[in-house]
Parts: C-alpha cells; structure tokens; sequence
C-alpha cells in the first residue's frame, strides 16, 4: 500500500477512540468513582473525542450506571460499552448504551492459537461461528457494532483474514485488531493490517481500528504505523494508563499528527490546547501521577536544563522545541496569587488554567486558596491545581478530616490525635506509632476500622521552596482491588492523612456501587 499524499482530505480523518474510562481504569490502583467518570466524560467529548468507551457494563453495577448516565449526558461522542462474545454480556451493554445519541457496541473475542486453545478451548471453525452470534446479537441492540480480534498480532494471517470477514459479514462497521499483549513491532503491525485490509474481500464495509499496548514501549510507534496501513481509528487513554504497561497515549498520538503531517498526512479533530488540562484532570481522578519526563504533558516536556539549550531557545524556540507549550495548552508558572488576591483575580486564574467550577466549587477553592496562602509566601499554577484538584476529588468523600495534631521527635513512640467527620459524626481518637506516618495511619484505622492493606505510600513536593506544598499519594489493598488517592498540603502529615482517606473513602463508595452482577459469566 503506498502513503497518500500530504494534501489531507476527509478520507484521511483519524478517529480518536478514547478507552480511558474502560482500559485506562483496568490499571492497578486507578479506580474512578461515579462522578469522576462524569467530569471525565465531559471534558473528553469538549475535547473533541470522536468515540468514548465508557466503561464494561456488565462488569459490575457500578459500571453500568457509568456507562448508561453517561450515555445520557454525553452530546457528540459516540458512547461505546464493552462487552465479550456472550448473550448476556452484549445484552448488559445493549441497555448500558441505549439512551445514547450515538450508541455503539464494542465486543470482542480472542483468535490466536494461543488463546483458542487454553481460554476458549474452542476450534477456529467454532469461534468462526461466536463471532457471527455476537456480532448479529449486537445489531440488535444498535447499528453502530465494533468487533475486536483479540490478541490479533499472534493470530494466524490466513485465519485473522476469515475472522474479519466473518465479523464485516454479519455486520460489524468497525474492525479492531489489537496488539493486546504489546507483543508486535512497528514493521510487524503495519504488514497485518495491510495484509487483512488487502485480502478480506468486503474490508472497505469497515473502519479499521488500532489499539496497542505498551509492554515493550512501541504502543504509540505500533498505532501510527497501523495508521499508515490504512487503519483510520485510534484506541488510545489520556496519559497512557492502562493495564500493565498502559496503552498508547492520547496526546502522543495527536501530536504526532500534528506536528508530524510530512509522516502521518491524517488530521484529528481533537482540540490540542486542552491536552495538557485533560492529562491532568485523569491523573487526579485516578491519583496517577504523570511522570515528569512524559512526552508532551510531563513537567518536564518543555524544560530546557542545559545551558546551551537554554541559549537556543532564547534566541529563537524552534532550535531545540518541536513544537510550542501553547498548543498542548501549557503555560508558564507565574507568581500571580497570594493572600491579598481577590475572587476576580482567581477565577481569572482558573479559567486560564482551563478549570469550570460551579458556585459553591469556586467558593471553597476560594478559601482554600487564602488559608493556603496564609501558609505559603508564594503560589503557583501547581499549587492551585493541587488544592482544586483535592477538592474536587473529595466532594463526595464520606469520610473527612476535621483535625490533625502528631507528636514526634527523637523519642518516640510518635503520637497522633485525629478528629475526623464520619458521615456528619465527629470522632476524636489517639494513636501511637513507629514514626508520625504509622501513627497517623493507626489513628485512621481506630477510627473507621478496615482491612485494607498499604501498598504504596510517596511523597513529593509540588513545588520549589521549603514551604512547598507536600503531595503524598496512597494506595490501598483490598478485595483484590487497588485504590490510589492523592492529596497535597504544606504539612506532610496533613497531606498524607487526606490521602489515606481518599483511598478509603474509594473504597467505601466502589463496594457500595459495584454489587456484582449475576449475569457476569460469558458463554
């Protein structure tokens, strides 16, 4: 197959298929709760996400509240539910989409040797036959049917080409053929796709889609290629989180795009000033931090550290940037708040920073903002994130500090006294512990008793200074399932209380929305 040319027309239009919410929320430890999905979904189809998988609907309650209100609320997006090859599944995902403007349905099921012989323990002549009866069963509930080979890349060609036709046959309008084990390189991916689109007869009834994962760290190189062999979707997640090594990033892909048009002569329509506020909006709803040297949204994207490179860019941008920090929507610290600041000068902040609170939202940012700086001699952009962020984050939180006092020193042991607010009822309890953190935590547990386990527990500062801000994020075991919060005060004991309370309180509203569903087993 030959490149098109670089005069892009709307044949060359890339999809973007944002899976965030479903692939993206499969990473240990990245657990959204209802509303973040909500917040996430809105700004995903703002941005100008051209497909949203919401979620996998018959995966528990929870997920199919998600993935129907969201369906409700979302106006241009295509809203996608997941579901495997099963009656019950494609029904759980039928109803989750159905009040969608745009519905979709995505199911898959898997089609190497590898897979049919120890997961399905199916023959290719019966998986053949699953893929007509998911597909058709799909049809029922909408038009719109995505069907994905999963583990396509080990998949035999000859055999992948009969599945394709198989699924385009019975219907499907989109065709996915996902590296799921981030197994393929990018030479390897670009001749499948060329191959199926070139010898399955009815291939031009379908949109062909990449989605590639990032176990050897060619999930974005692997989905560009499949781009240039015709493939004209992209699954992708904000900050490329998603199971094991995550997924191709969003904001990789579309930069690609557009700062590389000579390579990849395609265009999306997404809106890359708020890449930058996406990726942070993602990384405090699921209190995965992005990495300081990720391209194009990391902290470090657009820092020049050395003293030639400092040189070049004064003199003209363009020697050492490809692109500038203004398109990703980034902006430079500024010192521009502090305790004398008023409500015009901060709303003004936040709307530059990309932020859209509501009344009551922008009144407690407000007065976060003055007690901060009561604290703090200097605020920045991150400060503010931090505090809006946190904010945000803990709206619906059942459980909240109230107080927090720790003895601590040379001579231990430390203690913590703690005043928390537990469903509208204050507790007060005292706890000892081998150093201030433990004491803090064995506080939390005397107060609101739990079984979950700390796994992870970091501390880093959000800004220069030695009256930084604190940001400490906390992961909690339990019932098989990672909770991962953030949360940022001056005091690092603060900080990390609130953190560990976050964790929980994820962990108190998922077992009380995900009641598993009795209809989960797969045919």
């Amino acid at each position: 197959m030959t490149d098109k040319s670089n005069s892009t027309t709307n044949t060359d239009r890339v999809f973007i298929f944002d899976t965030t919410l479903r692939d993206g929320e499969q990473c240990p430890g990245s657990t959204m709760t209802f509303e973040e999905k909500l917040e996430v979904a809105h700004f995903l189809d703002e941005m100008g996400v051209d497909i949203i998988e919401a979620g996998f609907p018959i995966a528990s309650e929870g997920d199919f509240l998600a993935v129907s209100e969201i369906s409700r609320q979302v106006k241009r997006a295509v809203v996608a539910g997941l579901s495997r090859a099963g009656a019950a599944d494609i029904d759980r995902a039928g109803e989750a989409v159905k009040h969608a403007q745009r519905p979709r349905i995505h199911t898959f099921l898997s089609t190497s040797p590898v897979h049919r012989k120890h997961k399905l323990q199916k023959s290719e002549e019966q998986v053949l036959e699953m893929i007509r009866f998911q597909v058709d069963r799909a049809r029922q509930w909408v038009a719109d049917v995505e069907w994905s080979a999963e583990d396509a890349t080990r998949t035999e060609l000859d055999y992948l080409c009969r599945c394709v036709e198989t699924a385009i046959k019975a219907g499907a309008t989109t065709i996915n053929l996902p590296d799921t084990v981030g197994y393929a390189t990018p030479e390897e991916y670009f001749n499948m796709f060329r191959h199926v689109r070139e010898n399955v007869p009815n291939s031009d009834k379908a949109i062909f889609s990449v989605h590639c994962h990032n176990d050897l760290g060619m999930a974005v190189a692997n989905s560009l290629a499949g781009v240039r062999a015709g493939a004209r979707q992209v699954e992708c997640t904000i900050n490329g989180i998603g199971e094991r090594a995550g997924n191709a990033a969003l904001e990789e892909i579309v930069m690609a795009i557009k700062t590389r048009g000579d390579a990849f002569p395609f265009e999306s329509r997404i809106d890359s000033t708020m890449l930058n506020r996406a990726s942070k909006l993602v990384a405090a709803a699921t209190s995965f931090p992005v990495q300081y040297n990720k391209a194009i949204v990391g902290r470090n994207a657009f820092a020049h550290e050395s003293g030639i490179h400092q040189d070049g860019v004064l003199k003209d941008a363009s020697t050492y940037e490809i692109m500038r920090p203004e398109m990703v929507g980034l902006k430079q610290s500024s010192l521009v708040l502090g305790k004398h600041s008023g409500r015009h000068a901060f709303i003004h902040k936040l709307e530059e920073m990309g932020y859209k609170l509501g009344p009551n939202q922008l009144e407690d940012a407000f007065v976060r903002m003055k007690a901060l700086a009561d604290r703090k001699k200097d605020i920045y952009d991150e400060d503010i994130e931090a505090l809006v962020d946190e904010e945000m984050a803990a709206s619906h939180d059942r459980i909240k500090l109230t107080s927090l006092t720790v003895i601590a020193g040379t001579h231990g042991p430390q203690r913590a006294t703690m005043k928390l607010d537990v469903d509208g009822q204050i507790k007060i309890e005292e706890a000892e512990g081998n150093g201030p953190v433990d004491a803090v935590f064995n506080c939390i547990k005397r107060l609101v008793p739990h079984e979950a386990k700390l796994e992870l527990y970091q501390v880093h500062a959000v800004t220069e200074g030695t009256d930084a801000q604190a940001e400490v994020s906390v992961r909690l075991g339990h019932d098989g399932r990672s909770m991962t919060a953030r949360a940022a005060d001056p005091d690092t004991l603060v900080a990390s209380a609130k953190a560990y309370l976050g964790a929980l309180n994820k962990i108190v509203m998922k077992r009380q929305r995900d009641m598993p569903s009795s209809t989960a087993a797969a045919s």
